[in-house]
This record gives structure tokens, C-alpha cells and sequence, in this order.
């Protein structure tokens, strides 16, 4: 592992790249040093950070609940509801068969 300003050397890249199991040109290699290096070089910032006084957390922001409380209401009426029904069978929707004949 490298040290905070060092970049990564060419052969840690090949070697990563070896057990990502990548093909990479030589090309490839460069610039991959080069994103890897600034990569590594932002872990050390954040990891030289003091967070002594910082709570764990698993969202940055606080949560709250965005739904309406639960309130009981009256429902619709059932033979309105039947009544605007194309088919009605035993006060039921009557809806054609989907799986063909029962059984």
C-alpha cells in the first residue's frame, strides 16, 4: 500500500488488474495508476479525518414518516359499488375466468 502522496506503482496496478482478472494495454495501465493513485489518496484524507465526536450513523439526514396516521373512515357502500358493476353474481363482482375451466 502506498503512503499519503505516493502514487500507486505500475506493478500494484498490474498486479490488481491480475486479480480482477482485467486485460488491461499499457494504456490502461497508466491511466488506471493515475484514477487508483487520486483514489487512494481521497481514502487517506477521509481516513485522517477526526471523527471522535461524530455519532455512527446509516443516513445522513433525519428520517421521518411521511405517511398519514391510519384513520378509520367509513368505506363505500356495497350495493353502490355492485350496482356500477358490469356483472354481479351472489353480491359479488362477477369477472370472467382467467385459468379456464375449474376443476
Amino acid at each position: 500500500m502506498t503512503a499519503a502522496g505516493e502514487t500507486i506503482s505500475l506493478e500494484e496496478v498490474r498486479h490488481v488488474a491480475k486479480l480482477a482478472r482485467l486485460e488491461l494495454t499499457p494504456e490502461e495501465l497508466v491511466t488506471l495508476q493515475a484514477e487508483l493513485s487520486a483514489l487512494l489518496d481521497h481514502v487517506d484524507k477521509i481516513r485522517r479525518l477526526d471523527t471522535r465526536d461524530v455519532e455512527p450513523t446509516a443516513h445522513p439526514l433525519p428520517l421521518s414518516n411521511v405517511f398519514r396516521p391510519d384513520e378509520v373512515r367509513p368505506g363505500l357502500d356495497r350495493e353502490e359499488v355492485l350496482d356500477a358493476a358490469p356483472s354481479v353474481e351472489s353480491h359479488r363482482f362477477l369477472v370472467p375466468s382467467i385459468l379456464g375451466d375449474a376443476p
